[in-house]
């Protein structure tokens, strides 16, 4: 009998998650911009054998308050895009997989599925994608959109998006490419297959330009909870990143999500659910806390407001800061995320100032203190009592958030039989437990429909 075993991501943001950690004595400050910083956490990851590394991202400088962003250096001002930098990552490791954060809403499907597969083949099958709308209307300025396009819109965009990707991926046969050079055949026509998708959104006509990826696809990752996020997870996610604090709540998501996948024809194995987790972590609960505490104090007020009003999607500054939150009416663009927010300033009656440090120290996510063996019950917990798969780390300072992890965490999860040793497989999807998706051609030429793939 197989062992169920966590699966484990390493979410980097470029100086740690916290949102004063680039002032962190032990943080490099230019990590954005700085290669081997990325590298050095990359081997790192890889040496604990973790699963994957996540990268999330945005196509703008996110945050209307221009002072606050000048003391918090996480927002997308000064770091590499993620595509580009998982390519370079590629070469420095062997195992670990390497997802990158792509737009559906100002990204072409075609330029994506072949910078993607590019990719899947440079790093032999350890390619994912991170499938985001987009939340914010920076990045609608920055290609010349001039009205945020509504939620429900973005989301049959990207149900249309990835539908086309995986069509393109599938443009070509595995064995298309033979490459005789005795008989002077490189290819075998008889094994393309042209898309031509006319959809809603986009026409395509293919096929790709690069044969078919190791993986058969990259592994395709979501992260939206609103109900569009929910479904188009249930219709085509294998990975899903959450921000669920309490375990009744990563237990309804978690059932939530699972449940929709038996209309698709999908089983609840083919998706697995990661909450991220925001570990402190020391050798003692009270060196753990007060390693918090110290990054709590690092935290300019104007940031911490900032970031909680971005996360709302309305203004704060003017109200008074030790009082409550006002009534707030949802916003478009953050609906999953503020309702999280407001459910936690209501359920433990925090004022607004409370919320912005709430907020800027763990950003929303599920955020644990404590020993090494702590952080491992919590995590069982979640794992064991159907709330998670996995888990995506975020370390709150890097690189010794994530060392802090591994000395401490992993070790016990590992006595504990609930995360695997070495790596027993090559690609992404093997390190996951995900199936390769086989071609639809080839279950056509056994007499099975292809799927419809226009919108």
């Amino acid at each position: 009998m197989t062992v169920r075993t966590m699966a484990l991501g390493a979410f980097l943001y470029p100086t740690g998650h916290h949102a004063a950690a680039w002032r962190h004595p032990q943080a490099q400050a230019d990590a954005g911009i700085n290669f081997e910083h990325y590298v050095g956490l990359a081997q790192t990851a890889e040496r604990a054998g973790f699963d994957l590394l996540f990268l999330a991202d945005s196509a703008a400088a996110r945050g209307k308050d221009w002072v606050a962003l000048s003391r918090f250096a996480t927002h997308y001002v000064a770091q590499f895009e993620p595509l580009t930098l998982i390519s370079a990552l590629a070469a420095v490791t062997r195992r670990i997989g390497l997802v990158a954060t792509a737009s559906t809403t100002y990204n072409d499907p075609y330029s994506l599925a072949r910078k993607l597969a590019s990719i899947d083949h440079i790093s032999h099958g350890r390619v994912g994608w991170n499938l985001v709308t987009s939340g914010n209307e920076e990045e609608a300025f920055n290609f010349g959109v001039t009205a945020y396009p509504p939620h429900a819109e973005r989301y049959r965009r990207a149900h249309e998006f990835a539908q086309v990707l995986k069509g393109l991926w599938d443009s070509w046969d595995d064995d298309a490419f033979p490459r005789d050079k005795a008989s002077g055949l490189f290819l075998d026509v008889d094994k393309m297959h042209v898309l031509g998708h006319r959809g809603e959104h986009f026409s395509v006509r293919g096929p790709l330009n690069i044969p078919r990826p190791p993986q058969g696809w990259p592994v395709l990752v979501q992260a939206g909870s609103s109900e569009a996020g929910k479904e188009l997870a249930a219709e085509t996610a294998e990975v899903v990143f959450t921000a669920q604090r309490a375990l009744a709540d990563a237990q309804a998501f978690y059932a939530d999500v699972k449940g929709r996948m038996a209309r698709y024809g999908r089983q609840p194995s083919a998706l697995k659910i990661m909450p991220g987790i925001f570990p402190v972590v020391a050798a003692t609960e009270a060196e753990a806390k007060a390693k918090f505490e110290a990054l709590q104090e690092l935290i300019h007020p104007a940031v911490a407001l900032a970031i909680l009003e971005h996360r709302l999607g309305v203004p704060l500054a003017h109200l008074p800061q030790d009082g409550p939150l006002p009534e707030i009416a949802e916003v478009e663009s953050t609906r999953s995320r503020q309702a999280l927010l407001l459910d936690v300033a209501r359920r433990e009656r925090l004022s607004i100032r409370q919320l912005a440090l709430r907020v800027a120290g763990a950003r929303g996510h599920w955020q644990v203190v404590g020993s090494g063996e702590q952080v491992a019950d919590a995590m069982q917990v979640l794992f064991e009592n159907g709330g998670a798969d996995g888990f995506n780390v975020m370390s709150p300072y890097l690189p010794g958030g994530l060392d802090d992890f591994v000395e401490h965490v992993l070790p016990v999860l590992r006595e504990r039989g609930l995360l695997r040793g070495e790596y027993q497989g090559t690609t992404l999807r093997e390190h996951l437990g995900l199936q390769r998706p086989p071609s639809p051609h080839l279950r056509a030429a056994a007499g099975h429909p292809i799927p419809e793939r226009t919108a």
